[in-house]
């Protein structure tokens, strides 16, 4: 991810395109975001379109001429779209790749075999993270209810001590860890370095996911005290293949983008010399289009070639994988684009004056506001996107390290209770077959543990580093 300076971020905007006084903006940004949950929730308006309605109506409220508001628009969907569309793109075929090789039911089937009885939380915690690292959530949530189905019916578990375990890895993944489209949006918006990023959201999932999982699981579990639905138990990917390819090799594809980013974050920390020809070498491998590209790639032979696919199947493979995330990107754009409006109105400064007048720790601030938006729209991506332009401004003063616990305040605060506007939880509800009142009292109450837990941790760590 390119990481943007101060002074780029200077260059991008010389001078608001608005005179509007702080009064005027706070209302054009309650306008332009009550916009925006409303066309969602109440319309049922597509994100994208919504997105750019509202970048439109924050313009207009602000007093700024259209045609820059239009242009800002413009100028901030093409550059969120040219700095993480083609790492959306690689992370989609590479999840489409482990689905349908059977990849990622070989390491669900191995990890299985190797845990009983109170371990089995641990290991669909494990299976979660795992698997959620290329995949979309819903994605993820798709291919893992199957397992957990199984699971939860063959060995008699609870649904819930099963369930929660899994959405709970998927959830903190989608949230905290990048190459996900929502952290990378916020690590784009903010200028942090993604190796830094990456290793912090790591430091920051592992506690959260143990307690939003196996540890709230045992509670969840005697709330609601229901049967695996029969009916909802679909086939797994991997059932119509002859052979799939083996679990090493799956694990090692699937983490290999990980390494190399990690590696690269180490070697900064390490040489710190520019001009130094180790790291430049590890600036190129460890970029996080060459490490998808290469995660990709390699796949091809660890994941298509051992599962039998021909060259063709595999050129077909990739185009169903990217034909998904056509949505995706238009909404990651647009939130962008309204990102740059934000800023280009002269919100973004306001955000930084009120933040200094009313002392609020900036990483707090960014956890509120996305906290906020997350429960308005019910979007975990909608409120990253819109929470990171707004508080991007805080960063430019920032250590390499504090912009990164920036980026995963936001991306815990966009957890925050899913609810009835979630397209999330209707999934859990239907997967599970649970009624609207047991989906609160089990995944929308998980997700607010994985949210006031991170963001604690986030706090936590700004203070020792």
């Amino acid at each position: 991810m390119t990481r943007l300076s101060v002074e780029m971020l200077a260059a991008d905007v010389p001078e608001p395109i608005t005179s509007a006084g702080h009064a005027q903006l706070g209302i054009a940004v309650l306008a332009g975001i009550a916009v925006i949950v409303l066309l969602i929730t109440k319309f049922k308006l597509h994100a994208f379109l919504s997105l750019t309605i509202g970048s439109l109506a924050l313009g207009a409220f602000a007093g700024a001429p259209l045609d820059k508001v239009i242009t800002s628009f413009s100028a901030g969907l093409g550059s969120t779209v040219a700095g993480v569309g083609v790492l959306i793109a690689l992370g989609a075929i590479l999840g489409k790749m482990l689905a349908d090789s059977g990849g990622a039911d070989q390491i669900v089937d191995t990890i299985l075999a190797k845990a009983s009885g109170r371990y089995m939380p641990w290991a669909m915690v494990l299976i979660a993270s795992v698997i959620g690292l290329p995949l979309f959530f819903e994605v993820g949530v798709v291919l893992l209810i199957p397992v957990v189905l199984m699971v939860a019916r063959r060995g008699n578990y609870s649904l819930m001590r099963i369930g929660i375990p899994a959405l709970a890895g998927l959830s903190v993944m989608h949230g905290l860890v990048p190459p996900h489209p929502g952290p990378l949006v916020a690590i784009d918006a903010v200028g942090a370095n993604l190796g830094v990023t990456l290793a912090l959201g790591v430091l920051v999932a592992v506690p959260t996911v143990v307690i939003a999982g196996p540890v709230f699981s045992k509670y969840a579990a005697r709330w609601v005290d229901v049967p695996a639905p029969e009916r909802m138990i679909p086939q797994r990917p991997s059932e119509d293949l002859e052979r799939r390819p083996g679990f090493g090799a799956t694990l090692a594809t699937i983490l290999l983008p990980v390494v190399l980013m990690l590696a690269k974050a180490l070697v900064d920390i390490v040489i710190d010399d520019p001009g130094h020809n180790v790291q430049r070498v590890f600036d190129v491998i460890g970029s996080p289009l060459i490490a998808l590209l290469a995660a990709v790639l390699v796949g091809i032979f660890t994941l298509g070639m051992p599962a039998g696919f021909s060259k063709e199947r595999i050129s077909s493979l990739v185009e169903k994988g990217l034909a998904p995330i056509a949505g995706i990107l238009l909404i990651v754009g647009a939130g962008g684009g309204f990102k740059q409006t934000l800023i280009d109105t002269g919100v973004g400064q306001m955000v930084l004056d009120i933040s200094e007048d009313w002392s609020i720790p900036a990483l707090l601030l960014a956890w509120l506001i996305a906290v906020a938006i997350r429960l308005a729209t019910g979007s975990a991506t909608v409120a990253t996107v819109s929470a990171a332009g707004l508080v991007a401004p805080l960063a430019a003063d920032m250590s390499t390290t504090h912009a990164a616990l920036l980026v995963l305040a936001i991306g815990a605060g966009s957890l925050f209770f899913s609810h009835v506007n979630d397209a999330g939880f209707w999934l859990v509800k239907e997967y599970f077959g649970l009624n609207v009142g047991q989906t609160i009292k089990t995944w929308s109450v998980m997700e607010t543990i994985i949210s006031v837990v991170a963001g604690a941790l986030v706090l936590l760590l700004s203070l020792i580093i």
